[in-house]
C-alpha cells in the first residue's frame, strides 16, 4: 500500500501554488494524496509567517496534527513554508514532535525528505538556497477545478519596512513569458476557465529579466489562449501601474474589470517611513486615472493601521481618503511589529488597542460604502461562475467578476435547473446581504 500524504496549505495564494507543486513532485513518485490530511500516514503543513496571527494559526495547526500522531493516527509531520523557512532551528526547538522541518529552498527534495523519514529516528532540517525554490514545474490543483493561481515571479525587491518577505522569499525573480503561457495552457486544457495572476509585486513581472516590465504583454498573450474566459491580476504595485497596463485591462475582454491594488496608507509621512511612494493626492489621482480608462473596473486595496508614529491627525487623513475614494473592496489589518524588519525597531510604536481601534474603524466605514455598492447592482443582471449549493440556504453560489476568489463575497442565487460547478450563468441581482449578492438566474 503506497504511503497517503495530506497538504494543509496557510496563507497566501503564493504559498499555495508552491504546495500544488510538492503535491505534484509526491504523485509522480507514486505516493497517494488525501485530500483530508487527518486521514494521512504523512501529513506537510506549508506555513505562512508573514505576520503574528499567521505565525500563531501555523503553530496552532502543526500542534494539532503532532497531537493525533501522538495517539498513533498518523506517521509524520512536516513543516514547510515561510515560518520554516524564517525561523529555522527555532522550529524544531520549539516543536521537537516535529519530524522535518525543510525551507522553502528544499521543496524539490520533499520526496526524498519523506523516505529519509522513514529510513531513521531523528528529525530532519533542510535549507538550501532561495533561490532553488522552483517557480515552474507540475501542478496538483487544489482550488475548485473551473479557477487556479498562476504565480509568474517569485520574492521581492520593494523592501517595505514592515514585510519580511524579501528576507523570508529572497529577491525578485521572474518567469519566462513562454513557460509561464505553457502553464497556463495546460491549465486551460484541464479544464480551468478562471486564472488569477499573481507574484509579490505583479507589476515589476519582466524588468529582471527582460529590463522591462512585461505584465502587459503577458495579460495580452494569456487572453489568446483558448478556453479561458477571466483572467484577473493581483498585488498591482501602484507606481508601476502603466497607461499600457490600463490599456490592455480595458480593451481585452478575458481581463476581468478588477484590480487589486495594495496601498496600505495616504499619508506621504507614513508612506516614505514603510519605504514607499506616493500621498493622498498622487494616489487619489492614480484611481481617478483608473476609473477614467476603465469607468466599471471594481478595485481592491489593503490598508494598514497603526504603523509606528501614524498619529491622530495621519490615520484621519486615512480615514478621510478610504470615505472619498470608496474602493469597492478593502481589506484592513492592524500593524503587526515583524522582527528583523526595519519598522520594528522604530522607538514609536502604537500601542495595540489603538491599532486594532483604528482597523475597526476603518472597516466599519467600508462595510458602508459596500452596502451602498452591492445596492447599485439592484436589479442588474450579472455573470456568475457557480461553485455550488447550499442545502441548508437551498440556493446555489458561486462569484462575479467583481469577486477574487477567498477573499471577496458571494452571490447565492436560485436557479430552476441544476448547474454544474464552474457553469457560467446570468444572475438578476434581487436584494443584497452584507457582502453579498442575492438573486435569480435569468
Amino acid at each position: 500500500m503506497s504511503t497517503r500524504v495530506g497538504m494543509v496549505s496557510l496563507g497566501c495564494a503564493k504559498n499555495q501554488v508552491d504546495a500544488e507543486r510538492m503535491l505534484y513532485m509526491l504523485k509522480d513518485e507514486g505516493f497517494e494524496i488525501v485530500a483530508d490530511a487527518a486521514l494521512a500516514d504523512v501529513v506537510i503543513v506549508n506555513t505562512c509567517g508573514f505576520i503574528e496571527s499567521a505565525k500563531q494559526e501555523a503553530i496552532d495547526t502543526i500542534l494539532e496534527f503532532c497531537t493525533l500522531k501522538q495517539e498513533g493516527r498518523i506517521k509524520a509531520v512536516i513543516c514547510t513554508g515561510c515560518l520554516a523557512e524564517r525561523y529555522r532551528d527555532e522550529v524544531l526547538r520549539e516543536i521537537p514532535e516535529l519530524d522535518a522541518v525543510i525551507g522553502i529552498g528544499c521543496n524539490g527534495d520533499i520526496v526524498k525528505v519523506i523516505r529519509d523519514i522513514y529510513a531513521g529516528d531523528e528529525p530532519i532540517t533542510e535549507f538550501g538556497e532561495k533561490e532553488a525554490l522552483s517557480i515552474e514545474g507540475g501542478r496538483v490543483l487544489s482550488t475548485e477545478p473551473f479557477y487556479a493561481y498562476l504565480k509568474i515571479a517569485e520574492g521581492c525587491d520593494n523592501f517595505c519596512t514592515f514585510c519580511a518577505i524579501p528576507h523570508i522569499r529572497g529577491r525578485f525573480r521572474s518567469r519566462p513569458i513562454e513557460n509561464i503561457l505553457e502553464e497556463a495552457r495546460w491549465l486551460a486544457e484541464n479544464g480551468v476557465t478562471e486564472i488569477v495572476v499573481i507574484a509579490q509585486d505583479t507589476t515589476r513581472y519582466g524588468e529582471d529579466i527582460y529590463g522591462e516590465p512585461r505584465l502587459a504583454q503577458l495579460l495580452r498573450e494569456l487572453c489568446r489562449i483558448d478556453g479561458l474566459k477571466w483572467i484577473r491580476t493581483l498585488y498591482a504595485y501602484p507606481e508601476r501601474i502603466t497607461d499600457e497596463l490600463l490599456d490592455t485591462i480595458a480593451e481585452e475582454d478575458k481581463l476581468v474589470k478588477y484590480l487589486d491594488i495594495p496601498l496600505q496608507h495616504c499619508n506621504a509621512q507614513i508612506l516614505k517611513r514603510m519605504n514607499r511612494g506616493g500621498d493622498k493626492e498622487s494616489l487619489a489621482a492614480l484611481i481617478k486615472k483608473i476609473r477614467d480608462r476603465i469607468p466599471d473596473i471594481v478595485l481592491r486595496t489593503t490598508m494598514l493601521t497603526g504603523f509606528p508614529g501614524e498619529t491622530e491627525e495621519q490615520f484621519a487623513e486615512l480615514c478621510e481618503f478610504v470615505k472619498e475614494i470608496k474602493f469597492e473592496r478593502l481589506g484592513c489589518f492592524a500593524y503587526s511589529a515583524e522582527e528583523g524588519t526595519p519598522a520594528a525597531e522604530f522607538e514609536d510604536q502604537v500601542p495595540l488597542k489603538v491599532k486594532e481601534k483604528r482597523s475597526e474603524i476603518i472597516m466599519e466605514e467600508q462595510m458602508f460604502i459596500s452596502d451602498r455598492f452591492n445596492e447599485e447592482q439592484l436589479g442588474k443582471t450579472i455573470e456568475v461562475v457557480t461553485e455550488g449549493f447550499d442545502r441548508y440556504a437551498e440556493c446555489w453560489f458561486g462569484r462575479s467578476a467583481m469577486d477574487a476568489p477567498e477573499i471577496d463575497g458571494k452571490v447565492f442565487f436560485t436557479s430552476d435547473r441544476k448547474l454544474a460547478v464552474g457553469e457560467y450563468v446570468k444572475v438578476t441581482v434581487d436584494d443584497v446581504m452584507d457582502y453579498d449578492l442575492l438573486g435569480t438566474r435569468v
